[in-house]
């Protein structure tokens, strides 16, 4: 049986921020399996964001997604790393 799943608590700041700056989000916290935080869309592209607080901690499954996910994955501890993230060329 899966544990609820926890969001961390700088999670609602960055999809404030996402939000505010135009981009679309969609939270996906709560589909596990290593499936990182945000969906996030913005300037014809779709970033994959696994959010984390400033000391927490990525678990092995959240790496192993991020590192071999043949798309834009990202983790980001900060607005200023979601931001830096989708706004990458």
């Amino acid at each position: 049986m899966r544990r609820a799943a926890r969001i961390d608590s700088n999670h609602a700041e960055i999809v404030a921020a996402l939000r505010k700056c135009g981009a679309s989000v969609i939270n996906l916290s709560r589909v596990g399996e290593g499936c990182p935080d945000l969906l996030v869309g913005m300037l014809g592209r779709n970033v994959l964001l696994e959010v984390k607080a400033e000391k927490g901690r990525v678990r092995p499954n959240q790496q192993a997604l991020i590192a071999t996910w043949p798309g834009e994955a990202y983790i980001v501890r900060s607005v200023d790393e979601a931001l830096a993230a989708i706004l990458r060329k």
